[in-house]
């Protein structure tokens, strides 16, 4: 699959912890129709036999909405449901081995907080950049800030899509305006929401004035 950067727009990150008695299923697919254009599935917690059932679900969910799939950090789980690809960090698998594993013809993301890292990204292999955290966030404690200035430095060096990730919501998405990506990833924005699709509806409005900016 070819990585459309229309199809990071509205990038959604799965998280259990705001499940409340719902299955993971029943969100993801209110996300979908609210209208999140890509779907990766992150589990830190799961073993790997409930991991495998929870992704090939999604994977069949997001074939219903045409948007692409990608597991996060475990390249075993998205080769065994044949997701559309992964997504690392930088404590990870390293991007160029994850590519040779995985082929050319599936999405590779990578999680960058320096141009360094993002330029290193590109070379080997990744399809599009999560860069972040862009503002405070509660989903990663140890995640590293990282400045308007540099989300555009990593923009401007490199070819490939820039996504922001990390404490992005309603409030604040209007203050990436001009930073030159082509979406933001959210989790709590949406996952923790009473009314999920609701919450994805109009972020995915707000996405659109950004990326136009």
């Amino acid at each position: 699959m070819k990585l459309d950067k229309k199809d990071l727009l509205l990038y959604a990150v799965t998280d259990r912890s705001w499940l409340d008695g719902e299955t993971l299923e029943s969100a993801v697919e209110k996300a979908l129709k609210g209208g999140a254009t890509f779907m990766q599935i992150r589990e830190k917690e799961l073993d790997a036999e409930k991991f495998l059932e929870e992704a090939k679900k999604i994977k069949e969910l997001c074939k219903k909405y045409h948007v692409p799939f990608v597991v996060n950090d475990n390249v075993d789980i998205a080769i065994a449901v044949d997701a559309d690809g992964v997504h690392v960090g930088q404590n990870d698998m390293e991007a160029g081995n994850v590519r040779e594993l995985i082929g050319r013809d599936k999405i590779l993301g990578v999680s960058v907080q320096t141009v360094e890292q993002a330029v290193l990204a590109e070379k080997r292999g990744a399809d599009y950049l999560g860069v972040g955290a862009v503002f405070p966030t509660g989903s990663k404690a140890d995640a590293d800030y990282v400045s308007r200035d540099t989300l555009k430095e990593i923009y401007e060096a490199v070819n490939i899509p820039v996504v922001a990730i990390g404490g992005i919501n309603r409030e604040n998405i209007m203050e990436l305006s001009g930073s030159g990506i082509c979406g933001v990833a959210v989790i709590s924005a949406i996952f923790a929401q009473t009314d999920i699709e609701k919450a994805a509806a109009e972020l995915k409005k707000l996405s659109e004035k950004i990326v136009k900016a």
